[in-house]
């Protein structure tokens, strides 16, 4: 236990076209640290999680934080990418920054701007975190190759639309009271599960509900040593921190099994002296339904080829053995693919504080975190513990 969380800012997650990522990125900052309590003279190192890809024109945006005041000028400012585990990314690289003893407190921010980007681009861009030798011509884009996943998991296990209708229903009726969210409607299991007009398929057996959502957004945190959390006003504290990388192509892995995945998880757990029965909730990447529940198989939560059993028990709602996504995740939140990382952190950090408003855990002590970049290529785990 090395760094602690110990202010966060959240702007909320949609279509923001009168924002640009300078203007978001500014805002979190700024909110930020006003609610860490410290100026910018505090800041020792900033660290910005920012995707881009080709959503945004301009590419070099490490210094944009610095707009948030001009105390920060001649601060150390990085930018840092690892697909859609960007944020996290930024935050590990923060608490590294701790853990070195570089720093006493960094500034962390994610950010993204998706929806400002034309339609046929936003799948070209995000196919990019693929192998493109491979998958470069996936129809459909990233859903394409979670697409080609679902199909192989159900040739395996069998058909469980089912499991991917209630884990839908699941997230989006927990993103109704999540201020925060870009979809804050329960669209109800029966809409989850039917094909409509609405709800057409998008890829192979996933239908438009079992996808996330494009969006801008924009997440910040002020991490701190453990030594200064305890004489501010809260302090989050990272009980573990892991990062595993596995192969870039799915052809050198199986993937229905998020191999990497488990070892975060493993190492995670076994760092912070915990089992995921010690957890008081997750917070995890459901990119896309099938995502998250093959995630409960790769933790541990259920055996493989079993995850349906844990969606259908509804062991994962609010109030269950385990509630997995209170903020609504991917699916309600949206996914702004720079700052979900970092939202991930901020909205976990809430709980833990009981700050978390109506999508607040009861008596929430510990949380876990899974944030993955590609198809469980850059696997990130938090656990998360308030010391203060």
């Amino acid at each position: 236990m090395t760094a602690c969380i110990v202010g966060w800012a959240h702007l909320p997650f949609g279509k923001h076209a009168e924002e640009t990522v300078e203007s978001m990125i500014v805002k979190a900052a700024a909110d930020a640290m006003a609610h860490a309590g410290i100026g910018p003279d505090d800041v020792d190192e900033i660290v910005l999680g920012h995707f881009n890809a080709g959503f945004s024109a301009q590419d070099f945006t490490a210094s944009l934080v610095l707009q948030a005041d001009d105390r920060l000028r001649f601060k150390p400012a990085t930018r840092v990418e690892n697909a859609c585990a960007t944020g996290s990314a930024a935050v590990r690289q923060g608490i590294r920054a701790i853990n070195a003893k570089a720093s006493r407190v960094v500034l962390v921010v994610g950010v993204e701007q998706m929806t400002t980007t034309p339609g046929h681009e936003i799948g070209k861009n995000l196919l990019k975190a693929s192998y493109l030798p491979e998958d470069g011509d996936t129809p459909a884009g990233f859903a394409g190759v979670f697409g080609q996943i679902a199909q192989a998991y159900f040739q395996r296990h069998g058909d469980q639309s089912d499991a991917l209708a209630a884990i839908a229903a699941k997230n989006h009726k927990n993103g109704v009271n999540n201020p925060f969210a870009q979809m804050r409607k329960d669209l109800g299991y029966d809409f989850c599960r039917t094909e409509s007009d609405k709800n057409p398929y998008v890829a192979g057996p996933l239908k438009r509900s079992d996808c996330s959502l494009v969006s801008d957004g924009a997440a910040a945190l002020v991490l701190a040593n453990v030594e200064t959390a305890l004489s501010m006003k809260r302090a989050i504290a990272f009980r573990a921190n892991e990062h595993v990388q596995d192969f870039l192509p799915m052809s050198k892995r199986d993937i229905l099994l998020f191999e990497g995945c488990e070892h975060a998880w493993n190492r995670a757990l076994k760092n912070a002296g915990v089992t995921l029965d010690d957890l008081s909730f997750v917070e995890t990447h459901d990119c896309f339904t099938i995502a998250e529940l093959i995630e409960y198989e790769a933790m541990g939560l259920a055996k493989r080829g079993e995850g349906a059993k844990i969606a259908m028990e509804g062991q994962t709602q609010m109030g269950g053995r385990l509630p997995v996504n209170p903020s609504g995740g991917l699916k309600a939140k949206g996914h702004p693919i720079g700052a979900t990382g970092v939202s991930m952190h901020v909205l976990t950090s809430m709980q833990l504080a009981g700050e978390a408003g109506g999508i607040q855990v009861d008596g929430a002590r510990l949380g876990g975190i899974f944030n993955m970049g590609g198809a469980a290529v850059a696997n990130y785990v938090s656990i998360l513990e308030r010391i203060k």
